[in-house]
């Protein structure tokens, strides 16, 4: 069993000056924590992934359909789709998951 703290991940990420980090990987998935700053750079990956949302609050672009994003919520993202965080909150955190093989479980998600 492996426990991932949140203030021990995001004062990692501070530490470090970073935007993102690996904390853990088993087979084929991986759990990262990103916060990003001013501006989600982030492009299309070429695994599915999930985003649970940590601190803050944020907008949520995925393809063509936009939310909002806060606290506890779950945001999935199929491989190869474009996503981007935007008004995010200076405290603003989220969880990524990123599993499965390259190129996605399923191609076609709704």
């Amino acid at each position: 069993m492996s426990k991932i703290s949140l203030v021990d991940s995001l004062k990692s990420l501070s530490d470090d000056h970073s935007l993102f980090r690996k904390f853990f990987s088993h087979g084929l998935l991986e759990i990262e924590l990103y916060k990003p700053e001013g501006v989600d750079l982030q492009k299309p990956h070429d695994r599915d992934e999930i985003y649970v949302v940590a601190s803050g609050s944020s907008h949520f672009t995925v393809g063509a359909k936009e939310y909002d994003a806060v606290v506890g919520d779950v945001l999935f993202v199929a491989a190869g789709i474009e996503h981007r965080f935007s008004q995010f909150s200076d405290d603003f955190a989220t969880w990524v998951f990123f599993y499965g093989p390259e190129g996605g479980e399923c191609p076609q998600v709704d």
